[in-house]
């Protein structure tokens, strides 16, 4: 593994350490294309900014710092400059204008919340056994893969249903066809394995129906300080779960462009 696109800054507000530090970290774990993917900036209509985002006042300050460091470092590493983001139908237009005229290269998806993270109760990550949140979360997976513009899906085992297998199965086999048809990928979250959170290793159901339809997999670090930018210690167990469950792991992604 010599790529990781999922890789966060103190910017977000949950994030410790400089890039500097990141970039030597993957550079020494033997990482050759390295993505940041910070949290996307956007003000919400009546003025929320969230606390987990890039705030709009450090955008300029996010490309500016990682582009030098790209020039600084081109001759021992590929960098690229990018966000992650939900899908919010109501406000994705305006969500996606905003990272592309700030130069974003590339987005990856992470959907915290099912609709509007102003509603925190909407976090996919909370148990429930509601189908209907089940069902909107997936269709948010399906509806982002279909614009065509995420490099590949973080985390899409995010979502903890804890009732009918029927329901999930259903929903699940939703977000894989989608997948494949657009190509997107799903990735194996090493943030998960390294705190041993409910994702990915505990979402069995999710991984053995991905594996069943053959939807392409990647991975991604997911980090949030130095020392997990070289998170190599995290690959044998997720190549364990390529091979429990035959998943059609494609090693790096394909990165999309956004067009300006």
């Amino acid at each position: 593994m010599d790529y990781n696109y999922h890789t966060h800054t103190f910017r977000c507000m949950h994030a410790t350490d400089n890039e500097r530090s990141y970039i030597q970290k993957a550079i020494e774990a033997g990482i050759r294309h390295l993505g940041f993917s910070d949290h996307a900036p956007f003000i919400f209509p009546d003025g929320h900014e969230s606390f987990y985002r890039v705030p709009m006042r450090l955008v300029k300050d996010y490309f500016d710092t990682l582009c030098a460091l790209r020039e600084e470092f081109r001759d021992r590493i590929s960098i690229h400059i990018g966000f992650e983001m939900e899908y919010y139908p109501a406000y994705f237009d305006e969500m996606l204008d905003i990272a592309t005229r700030a130069g974003a290269e590339y987005l990856i998806l992470g959907q915290h919340f099912i609709a509007n993270e102003q509603v925190t109760d909407t976090r996919p990550s909370l148990p429930t056994e509601d189908p209907a949140r089940l069902i909107e979360y997936t269709d948010c997976l399906v509806a982002a893969m279909k614009r065509g513009v995420f490099t590949y899906i973080a985390h899409p085992d995010l979502m903890r249903y804890t009732r009918d297998d029927n329901i999930y199965r259903r929903e699940v086999e939703r977000t894989c066809r989608a997948a494949i048809e657009t190509n997107t990928p799903l990735e194996i979250n090493f943030l998960g394995i390294r705190e041993g959170r409910h994702y990915p290793l505990k979402m069995t159901r999710f991984w053995q129906i991905a594996g069943e339809m053959g939807a392409p997999v990647t991975f991604g670090f997911d980090a949030h300080n130095a020392r997990a930018a070289g998170d190599i210690a995290s690959l044998p167990t997720a190549m364990e779960m390529v091979k429990r469950y035959g998943l059609n792991y494609i090693g790096e992604p394909r990165l999309v462009p956004l067009q300006n």
